[in-house]
């Protein structure tokens, strides 16, 4: 199985731009440690992080997408070609406001030959992303999908007992 990093972006003070966050933390309460899977929380500290995803073959991400179009909690899967077709050579970022296409620019730097090919972006539409602790209904519940899809991913035999 491949080692994977699995990284939920987010605000948790922004309302439904939590998600990520949400995601990640959903996880880490299912599944616990697992040998070939890291657990990244990228709403603080993302350049930090960034130096850990070093020796990871595979990336899944999950993020809020706003203005998408769609009603909140629509789910999106990105192909491959989008995913990297995101990555900047040089991308402009604050550093408190890392999304996901940028960490994937600057992961690619760092990691150079050892980048891996195998990633997969999770978006979940939201229109919420007002100063506010908690998310929407659709959001969680999306959120909650989105968890389950990638625990199919990564343990296709889970054993929660």
């Amino acid at each position: 199985m491949k080692k994977t990093a699995v990284l939920g972006f987010g605000n948790p003070v922004r309302s439904d731009d939590a998600v990520g966050i949400f995601v990640i933390e959903k996880l880490q309460e299912q599944l616990g440690t697992q040998e070939n899977v890291t657990f990244f929380d990228m709403g603080s500290s993302a350049f930090e992080l960034l130096f850990k995803l070093r020796g990871h073959e595979r990336f899944i991400i999950v993020d809020a997408v706003i203005n998408s179009g769609e009603k909140p909690g629509t789910l999106f899967k990105l192909p491959a070609s989008a995913i990297q077709g995101s990555i900047q050579d040089d991308p402009l970022v604050f550093l408190h406001s890392l999304k996901w296409d940028q960490a994937l620019s600057y992961a690619k730097k760092m990691m150079g030959d050892s980048f891996p090919e195998d990633i997969t972006v999770f978006l979940i539409a939201v229109d919420d992303t007002r100063l506010e602790i908690g998310m929407s209904e659709e959001v969680t519940e999306a959120g909650v999908k989105v968890a389950e899809k990638i625990i199919q991913e990564v343990c296709p035999n889970p054993d929660f007992a």
